[in-house]
């Protein structure tokens, strides 16, 4: 049996409305357990801690259902840590999102027809902030109506003094370490925004573009080149072959004209050129592509840029002033007219980089920026994997990890934007560069300027795990909740924020891992698999579907749905099927606290309990070991389903009905079935609580009279099994399914009576026949009783008398009807099979279908025939 260490009160109230409200429930529930401090994380408590620290949504989001998915998920480990005796932290916060809340405001001043410029720095940002307070932090209202219970004591957002702090720290230690430099690479460059981004603010899609093949060079000396670019020939500074391509190797080292200027370019020999791929021969442009500048970087290349800032052409010439897409068709037509262009495929659909925010084409720009040198913080942030100091989970994942981190270039930090961290970097009037910590004062006197760049949005977000927790000094919070226990993230940003965690928190807690275990999510799509987006009508509020169904419907179907690094379909009537899941637990809860259920008192003895009881405290504890078994293993789908299956068929379908009969009766049997009906729905509500925490809530405190089910205890496995009461009951349930399947296959209504005979010598069922015949709805025989039809299972015989129960001669023609349709179906399906001209053209998803459709009438002319054989004489 389970160990219940709840301290018992007096009987509590049986009065619940007849109908669950979640509307009605849940607003006031949450706020009470906030003003408790359910949810408030004691530092000094001697409780064993378990962290788990929100991904920071950012400033400007709402909730949508990915949030909504890994929030739930997040919830329910932290609460079920919480009733296991956990000092439970789940710190949330928000992410100042560079870009997103820069453009935010700037299209404000825009509609006010002005522009960042017009305010200048100091008033901007300014601007940005009291957007922030008045906009702002939506999403943290939002998850409070889906139930998220975190410390709002601890609330945290990436700007504030504290983090602000912790990046100007570890900024000063990584410089001074000479882990952070000042360099000219290629980067994500958006004409739109005027700022770098990072890689995972780009969006790529195909799009219809060109390829244009051109001739460099004169006569023996010229050879082709092909580029989506074009604009961008009047940056080369060289074509590149394989040094191993003969037809090119007499040109290796001389200069050939470069069309439509007055340069000429070397031709040189480099191994990443794949002489495989169209002519062999690529044009190299290294201010405006990454593997050109590579080459560059090998051959001496001069960089040439050849586009400002905002996409327009700048090279000296008749394109200067273009925007680089005008300047793409002019030169193209420039090119065609002296002979250049050699062949052109149109359209030619290729990968293009978008900027995530405002959809613009990205530029790949040689530009000065500061950079991490993340070769050895990416080796520690592999190492600490591979020798399993951290898990990933699922491990099948970590090979998409160590492709990333081993793989991993240095990292571009500065943006070019006025909202977020500034660079602690001062420039003096005589060259001098100072990197301050935020303790040291800035340099005074004249031409001393602060580096205008601020840093990626990720830099900060990156220290999550421990700026959170007071970081860099050594807090009560930190020294008690990190490292964190669980990071529960997406999959699609484990290269972009959870490499950047490792690396920073490995580096600046002296090696000590920022979280113990990855847990990484698949994505919500909708239910025939596709991406949610908001460009799309499948997009999804989930305030929606909580408004029509309740928070605890859509948790139930995003957690029901949650398999390891799988995506999560989910469709409005899984919510419905959620929802009518929570109906049924209150109803049966309802209905069991009318009977008598009740939690006082010490269980039951094996000896005392029948053996319905038996049976389902052995299920019970079975459940408990399966739910903690894949909790463990973050299994949340599988923790779901256990739930649901032995919450709705044990013990609602099952238990309760079985039980009836007992109730009935009254006596000793009756209350000692009360007492283990209150002890199941006390566990069981106690076990789905994490997931469905609003209806547990309310069903768990008018049940057992406690204070919350928020701080109660976790359920724990008793050891007790009965493997005899489950093989007896599961015998009663066969009993039972099968001549339910015959009263409808006889066109029996559900509540229709009929008289019958129950021959149970010899099988353990004999005390059950009170409830087999109220299950049933099973008359006594009576003296006129003639069996119409008999049916043996398990063991037993029911005979039924059908005899003034249906029209036999009505349903016999109705069953011959259907046995006449199905044996059609079946000769046409053969019909086709048997057609070798048919088989021979027909696509194979036809055929498949034709198959299957000859299996259904094959399977419904045996179900009929059986039906028919069964029916009485007429």
């Amino acid at each position: 049996m389970t160990e219940n260490t709840q301290q018992q009160t007096p009987a509590p109230t049986t009065d619940l409305p007849t109908q669950y409200a979640p509307a009605e429930v849940e607003g006031e529930l949450y706020e009470r357990w906030v003003e408790r401090g359910y949810f408030t994380a004691d530092a000094k408590s001697e409780k064993p801690p378990y962290t788990i620290v929100i991904p920071p949504p950012n400033v400007t989001g709402s909730l949508h259902l990915g949030h909504a998915f890994q929030h739930t998920l997040m919830d329910a480990l932290t609460r079920r840590k919480r009733m296991q005796g956990y000092e439970a932290l789940w710190l949330p916060g928000m992410d100042h999102a560079g870009i997103a809340t820069q453009n935010k405001v700037e299209q404000q001043l825009a509609e006010e027809g002005k522009s960042r410029h017009d305010l200048g720095r100091a008033e901007f940002t300014a601007r940005v902030w009291q957007w922030k307070e008045e906009y702002g932090g939506r999403i943290l209202g939002q998850m409070r109506r889906l139930g998220d219970g975190v410390d709002w004591s601890r609330e945290r957002f990436t700007m504030d003094e504290g983090l602000s702090r912790a990046v100007q720290t570890i900024f000063k230690k990584l410089y001074d370490d000479e882990l952070i430099y000042r360099a000219e690479r290629i980067i994500n460059w958006c004409p739109r925004c005027l700022t770098a981004i990072s890689d995972i603010e780009v969006d790529y899609q195909d799009d219809d573009g060109e390829l244009v093949s051109l001739k460099y060079g004169e006569g023996e000396d010229s050879l082709v080149v092909a580029t989506t670019r074009v604009e961008t020939m009047l940056g080369d500074t060289a074509v590149a072959v394989h040094p191993d391509d003969a037809r090119y190797a007499r040109l290796i080292g001389k200069r050939i004209k470069l069309p439509l200027t007055d340069r000429t370019i070397p031709v040189v020999a480099d191994a990443h050129v794949d002489p495989e791929f169209g002519t062999g021969a690529v044009k190299v442009t290294p201010a405006h592509d990454p593997n050109d500048f590579a080459i560059g970087q090998r051959h001496g290349l001069e960089s040439l840029t050849i586009m400002d800032e905002r996409g327009v052409i700048t090279a000296h010439g008749p394109f200067e002033g273009l925007d680089r897409f005008e300047a793409r068709s002019a030169i193209v037509a420039a090119l065609r007219e002296q002979g250049r262009v050699v062949a052109e495929k149109r359209p030619y659909v290729h990968s293009v980089g978008h900027c995530s925010r405002c959809k613009t084409t990205v530029e790949p720009r040689l530009s000065l920026q500061w950079w991490v040198k993340v070769e050895t913080l990416a080796k520690a942030a592999g190492d600490a994997v591979r020798e399993d100091r951290v898990a990933i989970h699922p491990k099948e994942m970590e090979k998409r990890y160590f492709d990333w981190v081993d793989n991993l270039n240095d990292w571009c930090i500065s943006r070019q934007l006025w909202w977020g961290h500034r660079i602690p970097v001062w420039y003096g009037p005589d060259g001098e560069v100072v990197c301050l910590g935020p303790d040291d004062k800035a340099p005074s006197g004249e031409g001393w300027t602060q580096d205008e760049d601020v840093l990626d949005t990720w830099f900060s977000s990156g220290l999550w795990p421990f700026s959170t927790l007071g970081w860099p000094e050594r807090t009560p919070d930190l020294e008690k909740f990190y490292p964190t226990d669980v990071l529960l993230t997406g999959h699609d940003i484990i290269f972009f924020w959870v490499a950047r965690m490792m690396m920073f928190g490995l580096y600046a807690m002296d090696g000590e891992v920022p979280f113990r275990t990855i847990a990484l999510t698949g994505l919500v799509r909708d239910e025939f698999g596709k991406k949610m987006s908001k460009s799309n009508p499948n997009a999804v509020d989930p305030l929606d579907w909580m408004d029509a169904y309740g928070s605890d419907a859509v948790r139930f179907t995003l957690a029901r749905g949650a398999n390891p690094g799988a995506d999560v379909p989910i469709g409005e009537d899984w919510v419905q099927a959620s929802r009518n899941f929570a109906n049924k637990i209150w109803n049966a809860t309802r209905f069991a606290l009318m009977n008598g259920a009740t939690v006082e008192g010490p269980l039951p003895q094996p000896a005392e309990l029948s053996a319905t009881d038996r049976w389902i405290l052995s299920r019970l504890n079975k459940t408990v070991a399966e739910v903690d078994a894949y909790y463990e293993d973050f299994q949340f789908a599988k923790v779901s389903d256990a739930l649901y299956h032995f919450a709705w068929d044990e013990v609602f379908d099952w238990y309760v009905e079985l039980s009836k009969t007992t109730f009935q009766a009254d006596g000793e049997a009756a209350r000692v079935s009360r007492r283990v009906l209150g002890e199941v729905l006390d566990v069981t509500l106690r076990l789905l609580h994490p997931i469905v925490p609003f209806v547990t809530e309310t069903l768990w405190t008018t049940l057992t009279g406690g204070e919350s089910v928020v701080v109660a205890d976790w359920p724990a496995d008793s050891g007790f099994r009965d493997a005899g009461a489950e093989r007896e009951i599961g015998t009663l349930q066969e009993v039972i399914t099968e001549v339910r399947r015959f009263r409808a296959d006889q066109g029996l209504q559900p509540g229709q009576r009929v008289p019958a005979r129950l021959v149970l010598d010899g099988t353990p069922l004999a005390p059950h026949e009170p409830a087999i015949r109220q299950l049933l709805r099973l008359q006594p025989e009576g003296e006129s009783f003639a069996a119409t039809a008999t049916l043996p299972v398990a063991g037993a015989q029911v005979a039924l008398d059908l005899s003034g129960a249906i029209d036999v001669a009505a349903e016999r023609k109705r069953l011959a009807k259907d046995l006449a349709a199905a044996e059609k179906e079946k000769q046409q399906a053969n019909a086709k099979l048997g057609n070798e001209a048919f088989l021979a053209k027909a696509p194979d998803h036809v055929v498949e279908k034709i198959r299957t459709r000859l299996g259904k009438a094959d399977e419904d002319i045996a179900r009929l025939t059986a039906q028919l054989e069964r029916l009485p004489a007429a």
